[in-house]
């Protein structure tokens, strides 16, 4: 095969795949900023409010970082763990199994006593 049939068979392949390249690109671009469940499309109430739990433990997990590892553990982890909570609360609204309800209901119990610990070591440690 010569260079010339090379180039021609080359430039055949990129007018046949670049169409489906640039859909492709098209399709994932609006993904951008999305949440969790707007891409679905589902909008009921209990995937409302996880993308609200969401979206607010990701904001609260914005810390100014301090360089102490220890402070910028637990204050990230204060967020994370409401975040949990949060969760388990839609979970305890619109959930129906018996075994993930119990397991909502132990998070709450749990991550609030390690909320308040981390909120305890904070006012002592964080200078």
């Amino acid at each position: 095969m010569n260079a010339k049939n090379m180039l021609l068979g080359a430039a055949l392949a990129l007018t046949f795949t670049m169409p489906a390249i640039a859909q492709d690109a098209a399709d994932h671009s609006g993904h951008q900023g999305m949440t969790m469940g707007e891409a679905a499309g589902d909008q009921s109430a209990s995937t409302k409010a996880f993308v609200d739990a969401n979206a607010k433990m990701h904001k609260g997990m914005e810390i100014e970082f301090t360089g102490n590892a220890d402070v910028d553990f637990v204050r990230g982890m204060i967020a994370h763990h409401q975040g949990a909570i949060d969760m388990a609360k839609v979970e305890l609204e619109h959930g129906k199994d018996p075994a993930i309800r119990k397991l909502a209901e132990d998070i709450v119990s749990a991550q609030e006593g390690e909320i308040k610990m981390m909120e305890e070591w904070l006012a002592k440690n964080a200078k």
